[in-house]
């Protein structure tokens, strides 16, 4: 795609400084820039990066005032970074747009396919499934029955969506997640083995939501699993039956979330968080890397750290207390000598 400084300018109600006629073609980091390249300083402390940079433009904030002379044509905007990541969200839109079903593909007779729709080779669409227009479905991914996807969604290779589960719009789902294994329902008997409790729930995936590679989305016992729109999880993350994630809550890799438990809104749940199951977090949760939850969070907005999690501030005073314990328990046994004398 090529593009003048003046029509970028344009697309983003922005104001040139500078050369409007200059045609862009790619994108780079400023510290990397080259000739037809655009870049953005939103983080000063990239700021010395402008002086020097071989990029063809760079978008600043309006706000910007520069400490020494800029060569660089510059397009000031609102926000420079939301301008840059829409603009990134253009260029991957146009290098990965497929369109049309590829040979070797299985679709049932009964499924209806929207227009616009991307399905790959080995691919396979049971009975009953509805996909949405400009929807993608790439290479030997499996879209079990009665599978609802909403429009403009992205299911890359080797996805697995189970019977009956919902997806929404603008959902993007990485290879190798499953969406609707069965949930971890057993039930003790007398001789101590476990009978399974078959699981005849969904999993309900609402708008605009993104889950990383490697991922499992179990079916709910009952009812439904639910990730509430917004919703944005990293790479190899577990989410257990009947689970509900609140909106616009984001979770870094390696977290897992145990049966029942509702994550409220907002919430942030960095890598390696651990949460038991059948309690309630409150929105606007904030848990450190590594944390384990097993009681209900009640008070919202609250950041937490450690296992069990308990408030941020204090949990980092109670950890330069435990690095001192050594020498504390050498002090104790010195004190009760002297006192023993």
């Amino acid at each position: 795609m090529q593009i003048s400084v003046g029509q970028l300018a344009k697309m983003l109600n922005g104001t040139v400084v500078g050369n409007a006629d200059i045609l862009l073609h790619t994108v780079a980091k400023i510290e990397e820039g080259q000739e037809g390249a655009l870049s953005f300083l939103a983080n000063m402390k990239y700021e010395l990066h402008l002086y020097n940079t071989l990029s063809s433009a760079v978008l600043v904030n309006n706000d910007f005032v520069p400490t020494q002379e800029v060569k660089v044509t510059l397009i000031k905007v609102e926000n420079a970074y939301a301008s840059f990541t829409f603009l990134l969200e253009q260029f991957a839109e146009q290098a990965n747009k497929k369109v049309g079903i590829e040979e070797g593909s299985v679709i049932n007779k009964t499924a209806e396919i929207g227009t616009e729709v991307y399905i790959g080779a080995l691919a396979y669409i049971a009975k009953g499934v509805k996909i949405g227009s400009k929807t993608q479905i790439y290479p030997t991914s499996y879209i079990g029955d009665n599978v609802k996807i909403g429009t403009n969604c992205i299911i890359y290779a080797g996805v697995k969506i189970y019977n009956d589960c919902v997806i929404g719009n603008n959902v993007i789902i990485h290879s190798g997640t499953v969406i609707g294994s069965d949930g971890f329902g057993f039930a003790p008997l007398a001789d101590r083995s476990y009978k399974k409790i078959p699981q005849i729930g969904n999993v309900i995936i609402e708008d605009d939501v993104e889950i990383g590679s490697n991922c499992s989305i179990d079916r709910a016992t009952m009812g439904s699993t639910i990730l509430r729109k917004g919703v944005k999880l990293d790479n190899l993350n577990q989410v257990a039956h009947n689970v509900e994630i609140g909106e616009h809550t984001v979770m870094a890799g390696q977290s897992a979330i145990a049966g029942s438990t509702k994550i409220g809104k907002y919430c942030i749940l960095a890598g390696q968080v651990g949460i038991a199951g059948h309690l309630i977090i409150a929105d606007g949760t904030v848990l450190g890397a590594k944390s384990g939850v097993n009681s209900n969070i009640k008070k919202e907005n609250q950041k937490l750290f450690g296992s069990p999690a308990f408030d941020y501030g204090e949990s980092i005073k109670a950890s330069i207390i435990y690095k001192k314990l050594p020498q504390l328990y050498k002090t104790v046994n010195e004190l009760e000598k002297i006192i023993k004398k």
